[in-house]
């Protein structure tokens, strides 16, 4: 089993930026994939972006259009999300997730691990 605990949400002013935080513990996979998603009230859960074991990261340009950089430390078991230029319409809770092997997903079925999720809000 994995843990994945997400930190470093708030509230931030349109404009503003947040870095994002989650650290895994447990049987964790330096090799494995590894994600952010989001969900706003009353919508599904998006792809934000990912990263492979091999650190080569996949953003959703639409969502994120180039403002959020995907990082991970495995020194630290620690994933990060920077996020720059924050929108209102950024507003949501984030989820760090974690697959078990295989390549990165935009699908939240590729991945088996899932944060408690840290609340992000946007303020205009």
């Amino acid at each position: 089993q994995v843990q994945l605990v997400e930190s470093g949400g708030g509230l931030v002013q349109a404009g503003g930026s947040l870095s994002l935080s989650c650290t895994a513990s447990g049987r964790t996979n330096s090799n494995s994939a590894m994600a952010w998603f989001r969900q706003a009230p009353g919508k599904e859960r998006t792809f934000v972006a990912s990263i492979s074991g091999s650190d080569s990261p996949t953003y959703d340009f639409d969502t994120v259009q180039g403002r959020f950089t995907i990082a991970r430390d495995n020194t630290k078991n620690t994933l990060y999300l920077q996020m720059y230029r924050l929108k209102p319409e950024d507003t949501a809770v984030y989820y760090c997730a974690a697959a078990r092997w295989g390549d990165p997903s935009r699908y939240p079925s590729g991945y088996a691990y899932w944060g408690q999720g840290t609340q992000v809000t946007v303020s205009s």
